[in-house]
Order: structure tokens, then C-alpha cells, then sequence
């Protein structure tokens, strides 16, 4: 059986069937809406599962009874118990080099950290979080203006491509390794941690653009920073954190200079279309309130000085 939630994880279900493994039963998470007007719609797993002929559940008591002898866990996002975990062992598919990393965000996690590599981990699960020993493992590096979106799918081919040969040996499955070192945790990233505060370096608030969903606020209302990257040489830069020069934002080190941005419910722009009609001032500030505009004349000149 098959137990996972979005894309990087339907890929691994598509390609575990691909493989010639019989899957009696997926598990995945509930439909949800996507917008606030939107109707309901399922997840990435059960729209393969649904387009594959495999029966799913929300249920993950319906695996025990099920009739399989494994199940394979990727993205799942669900906390499964220990009772279950009795009655049918089950392997985990992780995006890191347990036990760094544990939990629900892995991947972002390490961009932020600034992490040199990461990997996948093949591993047991067990009742407690990522404790479980190591099947197999596989490092690569994390390129320096990687997404986690781009970082999550390479990981998700990568760690696809371990499962399928670790389910396909003739002699089953090896002795997992118990894991070692010391554990750090992956907790998923709330709202607050994604508002970028540009007392930080160039190079953090990077990162934390390269996690996704970076936020900041423009005249009041909140703007996504869809890319960005730190400026080489840009610790010259005039002016408190968070100012404009031109495509860029000064920063407690360095220029963060912006690529694309969102505003609040519309589509993502590149950062020069959207400068172009949102006119920013002169020394405006984001995250902050824009800067005093000088008030004209009734010829459209400024006051003179008393």
C-alpha cells in the first residue's frame, strides 16, 4: 500500500506501479480547496491513484485488513499509529540525511540553514518522528539559488529511483542502520518565520525567498517575494534596511535584489512590471510605510521654504 499527499509524492506512486509493484491501497489526505471560491479538489496521489485504478482512503486504519505486506510512505504529512505500525510494517521515503533534519519541512529547512547538501533516507518507521534505521541513503549537493520546489523534485526522482531498487532486490529489503549523530528538527515553517526582515544579511533573506512563500508588506498590504538574490558587492549600499534602490532592497548586509513578486491576490510579476505600475517613491520602505511624498503647488512645484 501507498500512503502519500502531493506531486513529488504521486510521482513515486506512478512509478513504483511503472515498476510492476501491486499497490492495493492508497492513503492520502482529504480534498481541500485551493482558494477560498474554489470547490474542493483531491490530491495530487489520488488523482494518479484514481487514474490507476487503486482504491483510496482517507482512512489510515483501513491499511490493517487490507491484505498488503509493506507500505510505502512519501509526503504522507499524517501521523500514523503505532497499533497500525503493528499489524503492517511500512518504510518512509525522507528528504534529508537522518537524523539531521527531522519532520515536516527537510528540505526548507536545510536552504535555510544554508546546508552545503542534503540527501534521501530509505528508513523504518516507527511511532516517534524519523527515528526509525536507515535502508539506504543518497547525498547530493544543494545548488546555490535552488528553490525548495526545484530542491524537493530533484530529491523526489533521486529518492523514487532508491525505493524502486530497494523493492526490486530478490532478497528483500537489507539491514537497516540504526541512525547516528546528532538529531536536528525540521518544524514546518509558519507565516511569521516567512516575513523577511531585512535587518538580516542579503544572504539570508535569500534563503528564506528560495523556501517559498517569503512575504514582506507594500503601502499596507502584504507582497510575496517569488525570487530574489543576494548582490555580490552590495555592502555599500545608502540607506536603513528595507529601502529601495532601484530592483534591489538594502539589507543589514548587503542588496537583496528582487526578481518577481506578488501582490496580494494577484499573479506573480516579474519585479520590474510590477514596479512599473505600483510606482514606488523614493526612499519607499517595505515592510514599513512609505516615505513622506513632498506636496505640490497649484503650479505642480514643490513649496518653497519659509
Amino acid at each position: 500500500m501507498f500512503l502519500g499527499t502531493p506531486e513529488v509524492a504521486a510521482g513515486t506512486l506512478r512509478a513504483l506501479t511503472e515498476a510492476g509493484h501491486d499497490v492495493a491501497l492508497v492513503v492520502t489526505t482529504p480534498d481541500r480547496r485551493r482558494s477560498r471560491r474554489a470547490e474542493p479538489s483531491p490530491t495530487p496521489v489520488k488523482r494518479v491513484a484514481a487514474e490507476l485504478g487503486i482504491r483510496v482512503t482517507e482512512d489510515v486504519g483501513d491499511v490493517v485488513g487490507a491484505g498488503a505486506s509493506l507500505g510505502v510512505v512519501v509526503a504522507f504529512g499524517r501521523i500514523i499509529a503505532a497499533d497500525v505500525l503493528v499489524q503492517v510494517p511500512m518504510v518512509n521515503l525522507h528528504f534529508s540525511l537522518l537524523p539531521r533534519w527531522r519532520g515536516a519541512a527537510p528540505v526548507e529547512r536545510a536552504i535555510l540553514a544554508g546546508d552545503p547538501t542534503t540527501g534521501v533516507c530509505v528508513m523504518a518507521v516507527e511511532k516517534d518522528l524519523d527515528t526509525g534505521p536507515v535502508y539506504a541513503r543518497r547525498e547530493v549537493g544543494i545548488g546555490e539559488d535552488e528553490t525548495a520546489g526545484e530542491l524537493r523534485r530533484r530529491l523526489g526522482a533521486l529518492g523514487t529511483a532508491l525505493l524502486v531498487e530497494l523493492l526490486g532486490r530478490e532478497s528483500g529489503l537489507p539491514e537497516p542502520v540504526p541512525q547516528s549523530g546528532e538529531p536536528t528538527y525540521a518544524a514546518k515553517l509558519t507565516p511569521d518565520e516567512l516575513r523577511l526582515d531585512f535587518n538580516r544579511s542579503a544572504v539570508e533573506c535569500a534563503r528564506l525567498v528560495r523556501a517559498g512563500r517569503a512575504w514582506t508588506t507594500f503601502r499596507g498590504r502584504r507582497l510575496i517575494i517569488v525570487a530574489a538574490r543576494a548582490v555580490a558587492g552590495g555592502a555599500a549600499a545608502a540607506g536603513p534596511p528595507g529601502v529601495l534602490e532601484g530592483s534591489a532592497v538594502v539589507t543589514g548586509a548587503g542588496l537583496l535584489e528582487l526578481v518577481g513578486v506578488q501582490s496580494e491576490g494577484r499573479g506573480p510579476l516579474p519585479f520590474g512590471a510590477w514596479r512599473t505600475g505600483a510606482r514606488p517613491c523614493a526612499g519607499e520602505v517595505l515592510g514599513g510605510v512609505p516615505a513622506p511624498a513632498r506636496r505640490p503647488t497649484a503650479h505642480g512645484g514643490p513649496r518653497a521654504g519659509r
